[in-house]
C-alpha cells in the first residue's frame, strides 16, 4: 500500500510513519485496508500486463524493420 506496509504475523499497520494495531482497529477501517490491498494488488498485475504488451510491441517493430528492409519506400 505504498507508505501503508501491513505486517500480517503480527498484524501492525504502519501508515504515515505511525503504527496501529490492526486488530484493534473498526472494522470499516479494516476494511478499507483491504481495499487498497486489493486495489494494490490489481494495480502490480496491469503493471505486469503493459511490460508483457510493450516487450510484444518491441518485437512485432523489430519484426516489421526486418521485413521492410527488402522493400523499397516510397519518395
Amino acid at each position: 500500500m505504498g507508505n501503508t506496509p501491513l505486517n500480517e504475523k503480527e498484524a501492525i499497520l504502519t501508515f504515515e510513519d505511525k503504527k496501529y494495531d490492526l486488530k484493534n482497529l473498526p472494522k470499516d477501517i479494516q476494511e478499507i485496508i483491504k481495499g487498497m490491498q486489493v486495489a494494490d494488488a490489481q494495480l502490480r498485475m496491469h503493471e505486469d500486463t503493459l511490460k508483457v504488451l510493450a516487450v510484444g510491441r518491441q518485437h512485432l517493430a523489430m519484426q516489421l524493420k526486418s521485413r521492410l528492409e527488402s522493400i523499397n519506400p516510397i519518395n
